[in-house]
């Protein structure tokens, strides 16, 4: 309830600074900070240009390296803080991979943990001030989700041929009722990559937004910005337990539609 009530004024300040005619002060674009800018020059952007995304791509994977090659290359028996983490990481996706999909998906985990691990550090690294937060944008976010819907469609065809195609037949249906079934379970099944990516874009874009919204407003208050900054702080804790729930509904969503490529019976 008071997540719902902080984005509440966090929409009423948005509204008062597109109107704040009085008060130019308010004048806040909380959508810049998801602008695409080339790292050196201010020249267009050309597929090979470097820009802030690539950058911060690139941080993302030296995090995932850092933690899981750095910090585990000691093999403690009393294992480090970062070997604590890496331990922990590993055996929760494990479980989750194993628990939703099957034992028969474990031969996939090292993609899945891997997708885990680049989304929930990215997520991470797009909190530290000034950054940028590569998955608030569809062309990553599509990409990963398009990865998946590929890879598990192959993988099905490939493990069951033409049986895969079971997966839209609703046999416990009555046999009027499967075809218009079998229609609404493909449009959903093609659906999915869009949704997988959205909701991981979406939620990431617009907690960012918020928070530079009561930033915004709270710089604009000067001395009177009390109540703002306790805002960001609130907001800031949120989207510290977003970032990883995103990565984890993202994970999740990937092992059910990896079952339904091994299991299209079921």
């Amino acid at each position: 309830m008071v997540a719902y009530i902080l984005v509440a004024l966090a929409v009423l300040m948005f509204v008062l600074a597109l109107t704040g005619t009085e008060n130019p002060g308010l004048a806040i674009h909380p959508m810049d900070q998801f602008v695409v800018k080339p790292l050196f020059g201010d020249g267009p952007i050309h597929w090979y240009t470097p820009t802030n995304v690539t950058l911060w791509l690139g941080l993302a994977i030296l995090a995932v390296i850092a933690l899981m090659v750095m910090g585990t290359r000691g093999r403690a028996v009393i294992p480090s803080r970062g070997q604590s983490i890496a331990e922990l990481a590993y055996g929760f996706i494990r479980k989750m991979v194993e628990d939703v999909a099957g034992r028969d998906a474990l031969p996939y985990f090292p993609y899945i943990f891997t997708v885990f691990l680049f989304i929930v550090m990215s997520n991470f690294l797009g909190l530290i001030p000034t950054s940028f937060a590569t998955t608030s944008h569809i062309a990553v976010t599509a990409v990963l989700a398009l990865a998946v819907f590929l890879s598990v469609t192959i993988l099905g065809f490939v493990k069951n041929g033409a049986g895969f195609l079971s997966l839209f037949w609703v046999s416990s249906a009555p046999l009027a009722l499967r075809p218009i079934l079998a229609v609404i379970e493909l449009i959903s099944y093609f659906v999915r990559p869009v949704s997988h990516s959205i909701r991981l874009g979406g939620n990431i874009m617009a907690g960012h937004a918020v928070l530079k919204v009561f930033a915004g407003f709270a710089g604009a208050l000067g001395l009177a910005s009390i109540a703002p900054i306790f805002g960001i702080l609130a907001i800031y804790g949120l989207e510290l337990l977003v970032a990883f729930i995103q990565a984890y509904v993202f994970t999740i969503l990937t092992c059910v539609y990896l079952r339904d490529a091994l299991h299209p019976h079921h």
